[in-house]
């Protein structure tokens, strides 16, 4: 597909989003997939098996599932798997539209504009019924953002080295990191790893970490009951004050007013 095509995506009837963390070893599947889905993987590692073929996703990578097609996941066996999910539930889709589809690339890199509009998606499902023209909006957003940013050369590959460090953060991201310390680690210079991220990524290491350190903070609210100044020790925040400081401004809310408006959506059903 070119930078010019377009996919013409029929009207959305219906649009979910959700969180969930697997235990080692896990599975899920088979199923016929119904919907235009995006599950976007934070920790551990998923294997997707569609009509059979196996696709490996890593941590900081979103899959873009389709319709009528059937699949298993298998989830990594020695750590949990946190992955978030967009379910869009569309009308039925033409030959050349799914055509289309099939020649977008399953994987891409997890932009930060994807990580943002997933967040709010999330957030309002407790709001909205999935059929509301809002979380419809939301959800064919979603899909349009992946189409586009799968156009895009710089998002098509991940740089390998990129991939290295983005590892090392999801699984340090709870020790003290330094951008001395990735560079190191990934064998660069820290201005020249700046400019790696700087250009695949949109922002500086040090920005991810934060960012991720924000997502992770974001599943332990939502799945456990620790205390919120616990969830600080575990995310890496120096103490309760910095992520309070952190997490507003960054999601544009308490950790306390989150945990509240997501404790009254778990008893809703979960998709995947």
């Amino acid at each position: 597909m070119t930078s010019e095509s377009i996919i013409d995506i029929p009207k959305v009837r219906a649009a979910v989003g959700g969180t969930v963390v697997y235990p080692p070893g896990s599975r899920f599947g088979p199923r016929v997939q119904a919907d235009l889905q995006l599950v976007l993987l934070h920790t551990g590692s998923m294997t997707v098996h569609i009509d059979e073929v196996s696709h490996r996703i890593q941590p900081g990578q979103v899959i873009l599932l389709k319709p009528g097609h059937q699949e298993q996941f298998l989830f990594a066996k020695e750590q949990e798997t946190w992955h978030r999910w967009i379910a869009v539930h569309v009308g039925e889709l033409t030959e050349q539209q799914r055509d289309q589809l099939e020649q977008l690339p399953h994987t891409q890199a997890i932009s930060e504009e994807m990580n943002r509009l997933t967040d709010i998606l999330i957030s309002l499902r407790l709001r909205y019924n999935a059929t509301s023209e809002t979380l419809c909006s939301l959800g064919l957003a979603a899909i349009q953002l992946f189409i586009a940013e799968s156009t895009n050369n710089h998002m098509q590959h991940t740089h390998p080295t990129i991939l290295h460090a983005k590892q090392y953060i999801e699984h340090h991201f709870h020790d003290h990191l330094s951008l001395e310390g990735i560079a190191d680690e990934v064998g660069l210079s820290p201005e020249h790893l700046v400019r790696l991220f700087r250009k695949h990524e949109g922002i500086t290491p040090i920005k991810f970490v934060w960012n991720y350190r924000i997502l992770r903070a974001n599943e332990l609210l939502i799945q456990t009951g620790l205390a919120i100044g616990e969830i600080a020790m575990r995310c890496g925040f120096k103490n309760s004050f910095h992520f309070a400081r952190m997490f507003k401004s960054t999601t544009g809310t308490t950790p306390s007013d989150y945990r509240h408006g997501n404790w009254r959506g778990n008893d809703k059903e979960a998709d995947l």
